[in-house]
C-alpha cells in the first residue's frame, strides 16, 4: 500500500510521520524549507503534561529534559500583592500522582523540531524531501496524488494526505476548505533574556504592573527557560502600533526594575553590564535598580482564532496550524497540533493496515475539531471580561460559579478548566454500546485521558500508564496486592487466565496491565484504553463480549466497513521512487496524476465535545454568523498577517532590527483574505461548528 503524505515539517507534521513509523506505516513528509531550523530563542513551545509525554513516547525524551525546564511554581501577582501561588509536584516518575499539578515543559520551538528532525532520521519508514512545494492535488478511490516544485518537483502517491503546513496552509486552499474566525484577538511584544529573577525556576503572571501604568489592560509574564534563559511577553494594546527596538527596551528595563529591590544609588553607578545599544542597563529610574541582563532575541507574537470548516475531504485532512489556530490567555496552538497528530496516527495505522470504516475516518474531525471549537469558545467568553474591564457578570460567562479573574486568566496556562484541561470525547462517534447501568466505577469518565498510574507489563516490568501508549488498545486490570506476587503466579491466577483469553480474542491489537490501583477503581475492575490515552470504558470484571464490543466500536465498526478493497493492505503496488531520490527503498516515491476522483466530504459536528451548548448558537442563540475570511487562495492578508506592521523595529540579538514573528506565517499569521461572508438565517441551526458563536466573526462585525 502507498505512503501516507505529510505536507510540512514542523513539530506536528515531524510527530506525525514518527508516530505513523511507530505503527509500521511508511511515510513521506514533503517539507518545502531546506530543513534547516533558524534559532529563536523568543519562540517557545509550552507542552502540557499529555502532549509532552506523546512527545516523549517518538524519541525526544532526553531532548525535553536537555533543552526545556519545567517550572517548580507559577505565580500571578496584581500590582504589588501577590494573588496566587501553584507549587507543581516535584519530578519524580517513580511517585504515584499526588494532589499537585505537573509542570509543563518550556523549551525554544527550534530545539523541539530539531529532536523530531533526528528521531525521524533514524526511521526507515520515513523520509523527509527538503525542497518541495506542493502545487497540485489529485484523489481518486485508490488513493491521492501531490505535485510539488522545486528541486525534488514530481508527482507523489500515497494512500493518505495530510497537511500540516501552517496557517497559510497549501492543503486547506486546493481542497477549497475554509478558514474562518478572527485576527489579532491579542498582540505580544516578546523578549528572551539571560538574567536572574527573584523567584528561579517560578513563572510568573504580572497583572496591571506598577511601573507600567498600573492599567487594567496591562500585562506582562515571565517564563524561565534552561540555561539561566528567561522569555518575556508584554499584551500590547489593540491597534496596529509598531514595537520599536527603544520601547522594547524600555519594557524590559522597567519590569526587570519592579521585580527588584530599591536602592539608594545614584544613576550611573553600580554597573555590571551594558545593555545592546551600549548604555549601562542596571539603572532605570529613580530608586531602582535593573539587574544585568542580556537580550537573545525579540520579538512581536499575533494570536488569530480561526477554525476550518472541514478537517477532512476524502483522503486528505489538516492538522494543527492548517486546521485552527489558538494562543490568547495562554492557550497553546502547538498543544493542540500535537493532540491531532496522536489522535490522527492510530486511526490511519488502522486504516493503513486493515482498512477503516467511514466512522474511523470521520471521528478525527469529529472529536478534535469539537475540543478545539470548545477551547475557542472559552477563550472568547473570558476575552471581553478579562481584557476590556466590563463589568460583566460572572454568572453569564461561567454559570454556578464563584471564580476570581486571576483563577481564570490562569487557566490557559496552567492547562485546567475549559481553556487549558485536556480534552474530553463524550460525545465522540466510536463510544462503545451502551452497557448495564453499574454507575460510574472509576473517577475518570469515558472519553476523558487516563491517569498515568504504575502499571505492571507482561514481562513483568513496572512501568507508567503512559509509556505503553500508541500501539494498540490497553486492557488495564485494577488487582490490588499483584506487585507482592510473582509473576509466574498471578498471571495463571485469578481473573488472569480468563482476562488474557478475552484479550486475545479481541479484533484490535491489544496489551494485558495490571495495575495496584486506579483512582475511584474497585479490585478486579477491568479498563479498556484508546492508543491516545481516552477511556474507552470502565467494566466491572472480565466481561469478554461487551470487551469486544467495546474494541469493535473503537475501530469504527466492522473490519472495512465502506473502505472499499483498495484500502486493505496490500492492494496497492510497491511505489516507485523518483530519480535521484535518496531514502530506503519501498518508501514510496512519485506516481502518475491519476484520475481525479470525487472526495466525500466528512459530516460536519453539530455540538462541541465538552461544552454541552450547540456548536451552532452563541450565548444569544444567533446562527449563521459571517465566516470572517476567504476562499483560501487569495492572500490578501489583513491585519498581522505578515508581520509588517507587527515585528517591524523588533530588536533582534545583538541589536539589529527588524526582527519578524509573523514572516511567511511561521508565527500565527492569520489565513489571507478579510472578506467578509455571509449571514445565516437567524434562528436556524447549522450543522457547522463555528458558524454562528460570537468566536468566529469578521472583522467587519
Amino acid at each position: 500500500m502507498d505512503p501516507v503524505i505529510v505536507v510540512g515539517a514542523g513539530p506536528v507534521g515531524l510527530s506525525l510521520a514518527l508516530a505513523l513509523a511507530r505503527l509500521g506505516v511508511p511515510s513521506v513528509v514533503l517539507d518545502e524549507t531546506p530543513g534547516q531550523e533558524e534559532t529563536r530563542p523568543a519562540r517557545t513551545a509550552v507542552l502540557r503534561p499529555d502532549t509532552a509525554a506523546f512527545v516523549g513516547r517518538l524519541g525526544c525524551a532526553d531532548a525535553l529534559e536537555s533543552a526545556g525546564t519545567r517550572w517548580t511554581a507559577w505565580r500571578i501577582m496584581r500590582r504589588r500583592r501577590l494573588v496566587e501561588r501553584v507549587a507543581f509536584a516535584p519530578r519524580t516518575p517513580d511517585d504515584a500522582a499526588g494532589p499537585a499539578p505537573a509542570s509543563p515543559v518550556h523549551l525554544p520551538q527550534h530545539a523541539l523540531t530539531r529532536a523530531l528532525r533526528a528521531a525521524l532520521a533514524r526511521e526507515k519508514l520515513a523520509e523527509v524531501v527538503t525542497g518541495s512545494r506542493l502545487a497540485d492535488l489529485e484523489q481518486d478511490e485508490h488513493g491521492i496524488s501531490a505535485h510539488t516544485r522545486g528541486p525534488n518537483g514530481t508527482w507523489w502517491r500515497g494512500s493518505y494526505l495530510i497537511g500540516c503546513d501552517g496557517p497559510r496552509s497549501t492543503v486547506r486552499k486546493l481542497l477549497d476548505i475554509r478558514f474562518p474566525g478572527r485576527t489579532a484577538v491579542e498582540r505580544h511584544a516578546v523578549a528572551a533574556l539571560r538574567c536572574e529573577l527573584p523567584w528561579p525556576g517560578e513563572a510568573l503572571l504580572h497583572r496591571s504592573p506598577p511601573r507600567q501604568g498600573g492599567g487594567p489592560g496591562s500585562e506582562v509574564s515571565a517564563r524561565p527557560l534552561a540555561d539561566g534563559l528567561w522569555r518575556l511577553d508584554w499584551l500590547l494594546p489593540p491597534g496596529r502600533e509598531l514595537v520599536t527596538p527603544d520601547a522594547l527596551v524600555a519594557r524590559i528595563r522597567d519590569s526587570l526594575a519592579g521585580w527588584s529591590g530599591t536602592s539608594p544609588a545614584e544613576p550611573g553607578t553600580g554597573s555590571t553590564g551594558t545593555g545592546p545599544d551600549g548604555d549601562d542597563n542596571r539603572w532605570h529610574g529613580p530608586g531602582r535598580l535593573v539587574p544585568p541582563y542580556e537580550l537573545l532575541d525579540t520579538g512581536v507574537h499575533t494570536v488569530h482564532h480561526r477554525l476550518a470548516r472541514r478537517w477532512r475531504q476524502g483522503r486528505a485532512f489538516l492538522a494543527g496550524d492548517a486546521a485552527h489556530l489558538l494562543g490568547a490567555l495562554g492557550t497553546q496552538g502547538l498543544d493542540e497540533g500535537l493532540r491531532d497528530a496522536e489522535n490522527l496516527a492510530w486511526k490511519l495505522g488502522l486504516a493503513w493496515h486493515h482498512g477503516a470504516s467511514e466512522l474511523l475516518l470521520d471521528s478525527y474531525q469529529a472529536e478534535r475539531r469539537g475540543a478545539v471549537a470548545a477551547r475557542l469558545r472559552a477563550a472568547d467568553q473570558a476575552l471581553p471580561l478579562l481584557r476590556d474591564g466590563r463589568s460583566v457578570r460572572w454568572r453569564t460567562v461561567l454559570p454556578g460559579a464563584a471564580r476570581g479573574r486571576s483563577t481564570l486568566l490562569t487557566d490557559g496556562h496552567l492547562g485546567r478548566g475549559p481553556l487549558g484541561a485536556p480534552p474530553v470525547y463524550a460525545r465522540t462517534p466510536l463510544a462503545p454500546p451502551a452497557g448495564p447501568a453499574d454507575g460510574p466505577l472509576v473517577e475518570t469518565v469515558p472519553g476523558a485521558p487516563v491517569v498515568d498510574v504504575a502499571v505492571t507489563a507482561s514481562d513483568g516490568s513496572v512501568v507508567r500508564l503512559h509509556d505503553r501508549l500508541g500501539q494498540g488498545l490497553l486492557v488495564l486490570l485494577v488487582a490490588p496486592g499483584t506487585t507482592v506476587w510473582d509473576r509466574r503466579h498471578w498471571q495463571s491466577a485469578g481473573l488472569m487466565p480468563r482476562l488474557t483469553s478475552a484479550v486475545a480474542a479481541l479484533p484490535m491489537s491489544a496489551e494485558l496491565l495490571v495495575t495496584e490501583s486506579y483512582p475511584g477503581a474497585a479490585a478486579h475492575t477491568v479498563l479498556l484504553v484508546r492508543p491516545d490515552g481516552h477511556l474507552v470504558t470502565a467494566l466491572a470484571g472480565v466481561r469478554p463480549e461487551e470487551m469486544t464490543a467495546c474494541a469493535e466500536a473503537v475501530r469504527g465498526g466492522a473490519h472495512g466497513r465502506g473502505a472499499g478493497a483498495a484500502r486493505r493492505a496490500g492492494s496497492e503496488g510497491a511505489p516507485v521512487r523518483p530519480a535521484g531520490a535518496g531514502g530506503p527503498a519501498g518508501i514510496g516515491g512519485p506516481a502518475g496524476p491519476g484520475t481525479s476522483g470525487t472526495p466525500g466530504a466528512a459530516p460536519e459536528i453539530g455540538r462541541s465535545d465538552s461544552s454541552g451548548v450547540p456548536d451552532s448558537f452563541d450565548a444569544s442563540g444567533r446562527s449563521g454568523a459571517s465566516d470572517g475570511a476567504e476562499r483560501g487562495g487569495s492572500g490578501e492578508g489583513t491585519t498581522g498577517v505578515d508581520g509588517a506592521t507587527d515585528a517591524g523595529g523588533a530588536l533582534g540579538a545583538g541589536g539589529a532590527t527588524g526582527a519578524r514573528w509573523a514572516a511567511e506565517g511561521r508565527n500565527g499569521g492569520a489565513e489571507g483574505g478579510g472578506t467578509t461572508g455571509s449571514a445565516g438565517t437567524a434562528g436556524a441551526p447549522s450543522p457547522v461548528d463555528p458558524v454562528g458563536t460570537s468566536m468566529l466573526h469578521s472583522e467587519s462585525d
